[in-house]
This record gives structure tokens, sequence and C-alpha cells, in this order.
């Protein structure tokens, strides 16, 4: 039987904890599909992996990134469903895969290395940092280093994160009301185009130097330059400036909401952070930290893969459906909207052995406990052709933040802040902690 949670259920529940509320029809659904009538919308919520493949593989070309969500986000980053989009994916996979990954790890570490640093010395003496900000800052000077290079410099990498948050905020509530069309004026838009427009002076300028300079590097810019459409044509500027935007977008904003949380969830689980102190103290010791350690941090990426699991910062991929289909028994209509939850998916008691308890060691491929799991029991990267190609980036990422972090200093978190997040657009930190220092 279809189950429909009804309006006068879910608005209040919805507004008095948004959390709860998506916990409670995580319960109410048990893995079925379950219709969610929002009173405008009326979308399914779809979260076992057998619907979510059917969804992302089998058939999904009837299931569309077009819509809620979407629509606004390409104001900022430009199209994501037309041969453009498809041909700057496959230069974001070449550059963040695992073989360009061990090309640049040693840049990397060495740019991890001097981020830390410098938030060191901004926290000289005891003083406590901000960890959102402290998080930001580090994940856009690893960007800017590895992935832009020295085409953009370090206070440009500054302002351009900074714009590029006004405009991620300015345009949510346009993310909150999808039927509202573009062309129909609207809260934050005023605050959007500033920040576009900011983003814009900032970016054009660097992206008409270095059309005019040609390729030389292995950067994302000249990697664009260098691309071809399907029909031999070469990136317009306006398709260069959204192929740099959309890859710091997706490059900062959900790393530095994942970093800033695992401080406080490591705070919360002592013995995961002693397994992994004693990992980095192995692997890294008094050296300085080099590409060559990434094998070797092992459960620093099952930490990470495993916050990811319990904390998607994105934590719904909507799709439009293109026409009638059946996912999991249930007839859907074309023209409707399917949700798609990893936070729900990833919490599945009938999938996930203890699934609220933080355990990087579920992750361990050696005994085989992640191969017995179905494909789409982990949501957090998506899945099909539309999976984030930056995964491997990711991994590398907070695997050497922590070890550049924890061989050098004392993380000692301020006050007793919540491990529970809140909801909104994204799934973030409720409280924003502060940290403090010390020198081993």
């Amino acid at each position: 039987m279809t189950r429909t949670i009804p309006f006068r259920v879910l608005a209040p529940a919805l507004l008095r904890d948004p959390l709860g509320a998506v916990d409670r029809i995580g319960v109410v659904s048990g893995g079925d599909p379950v219709r969610l009538n929002l009173g405008g919308m009326r979308p399914w919520l779809v979260t076992a992996p057998a619907d979510l493949e059917h969804v992302l593989i089998h058939n999904r070309d009837n299931y569309v990134r077009e819509g809620w969500l979407w629509r606004p986000l390409a104001r900022l980053i430009g199209d994501s469903s037309d041969d453009r989009w498809w041909t700057k994916r496959e230069v974001f996979a070449r550059l963040v895969s695992g073989p360009s990954i061990r090309d640049f790890a040693d840049e990397m570490a060495a740019a991890v290395t001097a981020a830390v640093e410098e938030m060191a010395a901004r926290g000289a003496a005891g003083r406590p940092l901000d960890a959102g900000a402290e998080m930001a800052r580090l994940v856009c000077r690893i960007i800017t280093r590895v992935l832009i290079g020295d085409k953009i410099s370090n206070a440009e990498a500054d302002l351009l994160g900074a714009r590029l948050m006004a405009a991620s905020a300015s345009v949510r509530p346009r993310l909150m009301f999808p039927f509202v069309p573009n062309r129909v004026p609207f809260l934050g838009d005023a605050a959007f185009r500033r920040a576009r427009r900011g983003v814009d002076e900032l970016v054009f300028p660097i992206v008409r130097a270095a059309r005019a300079a040609g390729p030389d590097g292995p950067d994302i810019v000249s990697r664009l330059l260098e691309a071809r459409m399907p029909d031999g044509r070469a990136f317009t500027l306006r398709e260069l400036r959204d192929g740099m935007v959309s890859l710091f977008v997706a490059g900062t904003e959900t790393t530095t909401i994942a970093m800033t949380f695992l401080w406080t969830i490591l705070d919360h689980n002592p013995q995961v952070r002693e397994a992994l102190q004693d990992e980095i103290d192995r692997v890294v010791g008094d050296g300085p930290l080099t590409g060559a350690h990434l094998a070797e941090l092992a459960y620093a990426r099952n930490t990470a893969l495993e916050l990811l699991r319990l904390y998607p910062p994105g934590w719904m991929l909507p799709r439009t459906i293109v026409a009638d289909d059946v996912v999991g028994g249930v007839p859907v209509r074309g023209g409707g909207l399917i949700v798609m939850s990893p936070y729900l998916t990833n919490r599945l008691p009938h999938v996930w052995d203890r699934p609220l308890e933080f355990d990087p060691a579920r992750h361990e491929t050696r005994h085989g406990r992640g191969a017995r799991r179905p494909t789409f029991a982990y949501l957090t990267f998506g899945g099909g052709p539309h999976a984030c190609v930056g995964k491997p980036f990711f991994l590398a990422e907070v695997q050497m933040i922590l070890a550049a972090v924890l061989s050098r200093f004392r993380l000692e978190v301020q006050g007793s802040p919540s491990a529970r997040p809140t909801l909104g657009l994204t799934l973030r930190p409720r409280e924003n902690a502060r940290f403090v220092l010390t020198r081993r």
C-alpha cells in the first residue's frame, strides 16, 4: 500500500525540529518509498539500495537533475545537464582521480602542512580558533595550490571563497521555494547578484589571462583550455568561468562542513581519536608529511568515510521524473519529483550494523565487512553518471589534514559542542566549535 505522510503531520514537525522530522520519516518509511505532502510539492522519498540502483543506474535516463535545487544553483555554477557540463566533468574526473592524486600528493602534503602552520600561528599562545573559519581557510588553501596553482593568489582565493559562500547563502530562499520562477523577484536575489558579480570580477580576469597565455600546467584552468567539446569546439570564457567556479564550490563547501564537524565528532569519540593518533604517530612520526604516507593512513581514510556516512553535508539528492515508472513496487508519475537521502540510506538499520555508532572500522575491506553491503548502501557520493568524481581527492585531503594537525599539535575542542547536527539545505554542525592548538 502506498504511504503518504500528510501535510498536517509534516509541516509542524519540520518547523519545530527539521532533523528530528527527517529521522521520524526514515522510521515511518522503513526503507520503502513514501510520499511527502509538503503542500506545494509532493515528492517521493526513496532510500532502499535496490530502489536507488533502479533510479541511478537501471532507468537513470528517466530521473534527471532538473528543477528543485539544480535550477537555482545553475545561476551560480552553470547548467549541469548539457554537453558542456559532461565535458567539464570528464576534465574534473581526470584531475582528481587516484592516478592524478599520486602525481601531486607531495604538493598536497606541502600545501596542507603550510596551511596548518599558518593556522597555528593565528592560534599562538593558546588563542582559541573558530573551527568553521579555520577549516574554510585551510581547505581553500589546498584547492588553490593543488588545483588552481599560481593563477590565483591566496588573498584572491580567500576573497573568492567568501563571495561564493555569500552567493550560496543568498540563493537558499529560492531553493526552499523551487516553484517560484527565476524571473519573479524573490528574497535574497539582490544579495545573490552582488555576490555573483563579485565572483565574476575575480574569476573572469583569471580565465582571460590564462586563455591569452595558453595552457601551462596541470591546473584546472589549463585542463579546461585543452579540453574540447564533442564537436571540437573549445570552451568560451563563460564556460571556463563556470568550470573554475563549480570546481571551487564542489571542492570547498562540503569539505569545509565535514572538517569543521570532524573535530567535534572526535571529541565525542575518544577511542576513535586515540586510534587515529596512534596511526598518525606510527606512520608520520616526527618527519614531514609526504604523499607516500597516504597509502598507510588507512584508519584516517576510514574515519573520513564514517564521518560522511553519518553526517553527509548533501543530505538530499532530488531528481525530476521524466515518465511514469514503478520504484519499489510503487507507481510514480512523470513530471513528479523523487528525493534520495544519503542521510537516511546511510543509517538504514537493516543494512548497517549499529547504524548510529561512529565506527571507522566498519569500512575496512580486508575482512570483507564493506563488501557484504549492497552497492548503494553508502550514498554520500551519489551514484551512476552523476556520482561525485571528487571522492578520491576528498579522502586524501582529510587524511592529510588529520595527519598534519595531529602529528604536530594537540587539538582541544573548547566547551562541549553538540554532536547532533542541524538540518537546512545542508547538514552542518549545530554549534560553531572553537579549539586550541598546542604544539607537541
